[in-house]
């Protein structure tokens, strides 16, 4: 593959196919479901309603409910206070993902966003409340109203996940539990036939099986693991994308990916899931200081503390490079100590299981991998290009996100874009088709592989990037291709995760413009000659990645007009 303006990048190949045993089983739904958070969990539901006659199954790597909706502590964003409308919703958006949007998506997004908020409620998510009985709304970085619903102060994600959870079971629907998703069945058309599934010693469907299906909605989630640190679960290693773009789909926008800028530090060892003091934070009236207790922010952006996330984790980076400090500090002491056990019950917990009290003492943080605003390109109604597979949450790329999410509007995505997938799926079935042979050779990652992946991509593609640093990451990633490890989970998972950090570190080396969650410290500037998105896909038949860039205008309405107070 080659770029007009960078020359030439190495050949890259991830598995086409990974290798895995035969099916020991069969199986038989009209549509199978991957993912149980807010997207998956949505897309069921509302399918089931659309035509109830439809076959479900929804399928979870670990237990109902693991997944990263979950641990959304901030809320849900929309327009639903006072004042505030979806126009305003729009251009918050359209700013923080910095002329990188698809715009229609976000009009998509802002304006169905209230009722499918509603709805959610009227399912019976008990979202916080005043005492007079209006809906309890807060503000996030980058946002100019206050419109972010949140429950059990910073447990949002959890009461939307057990509001879902009990209608799916109410409904019925079928769901398989510990099942990870190794491949899409291909039909003779490209299209889907179905997906085989390993199921870790739950049920009658031990080990591989295939199950045959006429659509596959994606909702896996993310790719956190991808990086040393993370606030993902340890469930999120990019599963849905590996899979989709060995079946042919593009994957867009990868190399946008955000680091939330308050991550409680740990250490220097520590790796894996780390615990997020939410935007919200700062949102109630915390700030961020250096070590002389200087508040940096103020400097940085209008917004200060609560501008987006790309700007704050662009800003403690820069001042830990420049004092030679490990993290920065968020001063929240003033907030109270009535004050912290009813809005952030569950981040003061965690807080002191790790020694700091955020009433008295201040919260040591620094950038963390978070989101992913990129992932299996799809169209308004979340089809992908591959026949029968749709795509929806933190896996997909609607468009909304950009360069850089908007605070809380990952939950608002998942809702609405599911609800747009069953309003179309049930009308667009594909008849049953025989899977074909798929002719490539199969393959997989070491799973001892998988630390030195995650150093290197937390080296040289984490939150400040340059040339030699992303070329040396794609020239290491690429000698640790091929394993000679039995088929198992681990193995899938490291076989995942190097695929999508190979797309990744592809996608960013395109990228010669530093633009939302993307910093390229030899590309300094925005440039809007490179607005616009990088897509990848596995050449046809092949085991080779292509990367294609491609022009669009930017999105980005600051750059024409004044930001609405």
């Amino acid at each position: 593959m080659t770029d007009t303006t960078q020359g030439p990048l190495r050949t890259v190949t991830v598995p086409a196919r990974l290798s895995a045993p035969e099916p020991g089983w069969t199986t038989r739904a009209d549509v199978v479901v991957i993912g149980s958070g807010i997207a998956g969990l949505t897309a069921a539901l509302r399918i089931h309603a659309e035509d109830p006659s439809l076959t479900l199954q929804v399928v979870t790597k670990d237990a109902l409910g693991a997944g990263s909706t979950q641990w959304a502590q901030g809320g849900i964003a929309a327009a639903l206070g006072p004042g505030d409308t979806p126009e305003e919703h729009e251009h918050d958006t359209l700013v923080a993902g910095a002329g990188a949007c698809d715009v229609e998506a976000v009009r998509v997004l802002v304006n169905e966003g209230p009722d499918a908020v509603r709805e959610l409620i009227a399912l019976g998510t008990q979202f916080d409340h005043h005492p007079d009985g209006e809906l309890s709304l807060t503000r996030e970085g980058g946002h100019h109203r206050d419109r972010i619903a949140h429950a059990g102060g910073d447990a949002t994600g959890a009461e939307i996940q057990r509001a879902l959870i009990a209608a799916v079971d109410k409904a019925g629907i079928e769901v398989i539990q510990h099942a990870l998703a190794v491949d899409l069945l291909p039909a003779a058309d490209g299209g889907v036939a179905g997906v085989t599934l390993h199921v870790m010693g739950e049920g009658q469907h031990d080990g591989v099986g295939a199950v045959l299906c006429r659509a596959v909605v994606l909702a896996s989630g993310g790719l956190g693991q991808v990086f040393s640190q993370s606030t993902n679960p340890s469930v999120s290693t990019g599963d849905g994308m590996a899979l989709a773009l060995r079946a042919g789909a593009r994957l867009r926008d990868l190399e946008f990916v955000q680091f939330h800028p308050t991550v409680m530090w740990l250490g220097p060892e520590s790796q894996g899931q780390q615990p997020l003091i939410s935007e919200a934070v700062r949102g109630e009236g915390a700030f961020l200081v250096d070590w002389d207790g200087h508040r940096f922010m103020t400097e940085e952006h209008e917004l200060a503390d609560l501008a987006p996330r790309d700007v704050v984790a662009k800003a403690i980076t820069r001042r830990m490079i420049e004092t030679g400090k490990p993290h920065m500090w968020l001063d929240a002491r003033h907030l109270g100590a009535e004050f912290w056990p009813k809005r952030f019950p569950t981040i003061l917990a965690v807080a002191r299981e790790h020694g700091v009290d955020p009433v008295t003492d201040l919260i040591p943080v620094a950038p963390a991998q978070h989101y992913a605003s990129g992932g299996v390109a799809t169209d308004l109604w979340g089809r992908t290009n591959v026949p029968g597979l749709y795509a929806t949450g933190e896996v997909a790329c609607s468009g909304v996100h950009g360069a850089n999410r908007l605070a809380s509007n990952s939950l608002l995505e998942g809702l609405v874009f599911s609800r747009r997938i069953a309003a179309v799926l049930p009308g667009e079935l594909r008849a049953w088709s025989d899977p074909v042979e798929d002719q490539r050779p199969p393959s997989v990652a070491d799973a001892d592989d998988r630390r030195p992946m995650q150093e290197i991509m937390t080296a040289d593609v984490g939150v400040l990037r340059n040339d030699a640093g992303l070329r040396s990451a794609l020239d290491a990633l690429a000698v640790l291709d091929e394993g000679s490890d039995e088929p198992r989970t681990a193995v899938w998972e490291t076989s995942n995760l190097l695929a999508v950090s190979l797309a990744m570190t592809g996608a960013a080396l395109l990228r010669t413009e530093t633009r939302g969650s993307h910093w390229r410290e030899d590309h300094p500037d925005r440039d809007e000659s490179r607005a616009g998105h990088v897509d990848v896909w596995l050449e046809p038949g092949s085991d080779v990645l292509h990367w294609h860039w491609e022009h669009a205008p930017s999105t980005d309405p600051s750059t024409t007009q004044e930001t609405p107070r």
